[in-house]
Order: C-alpha cells, then structure tokens, then sequence
C-alpha cells in the first residue's frame, strides 16, 4: 500500500512539473516565425477576428501580436472546424489563449492551421 501510494505521489509530482515546463515552452506571437516548422503552443491575445467568407475555403482568423493588418501571428479556422467553436471564434476577441499545432509561415506571418477546437485554449497570460 505505501509502495502505491508514493507512486500515485511522485506521478502527481511529474504532471504537476510537466505542466508547468509546458506554460514556460510557450511562445509568444511576435516570436512564432522563428518556430516555422515546429510543433508549438502560441500564447497572446486575440487582437481581431475575421470570418473571410468570401476568400477560398472561407476560413476565420485570429489575429495575434498587434493590430490588423501589422499583427505577426495568425491562427487559421478551416470552414469545417468553425460551427465547432464554443465560445464561438468572435467571442475570443480581445482574450488571452494558446494555439497547439504546427507553426508555418502564411507570407510574412507565423501561423498555425488549427484542426479542431481543443487546439485552443484560454490562457491566463502573467
């Protein structure tokens, strides 16, 4: 029973570490380009969104690291995912939240293509 319980103790320990070293690997937006090719978490505020449905596939933005159109980091809603959101992608404008995936370049910003609503979440940004 000791043996069990010091075990379930030093996993606790681990997650507990593990989950801090994870806020401390996050990157902030205007840092995101130097990450290209990466598998990361991005962290900021959602300085504007912008449904394009009149651009191919009709994806959402949210915009990150300064204003439209000067910001250095987009995360890009497919269509498909969009309905999928709650709170919806408007509702996270002017929030702190993380973005997982893959860092690419979209001209001369980072983005991250998101491919399902756990890709983001809230954050609380210190």
């Amino acid at each position: 029973m000791i043996h069990r319980t010091f075990r379930l103790t030093a996993l606790l320990i681990l997650g507990a570490c593990a989950c801090s070293a994870s806020a401390q690997d996050a990157i902030r937006p205007e840092q995101a380009s130097r990450h290209v090719g990466q598998t990361g978490m991005v962290c900021g505020k959602v300085e504007k969104t912008r449904y394009a449905e009149n651009s191919e596939g009709q994806p959402t933005f949210l915009h990150m690291g300064g204003a439209f159109p000067r910001h250095t980091f987009s995360a890009r809603i497919s269509h498909e995912q969009r309905g999928k959101f709650k709170p919806t992608p408007e509702e996270l404008e002017g929030k702190d939240v993380c973005v997982l995936g893959t860092i690419q370049r979209d001209a001369s910003r980072a983005e991250i293509a998101v491919s399902s609503p756990g890709d983001i979440k809230l954050a609380q940004i210190k």
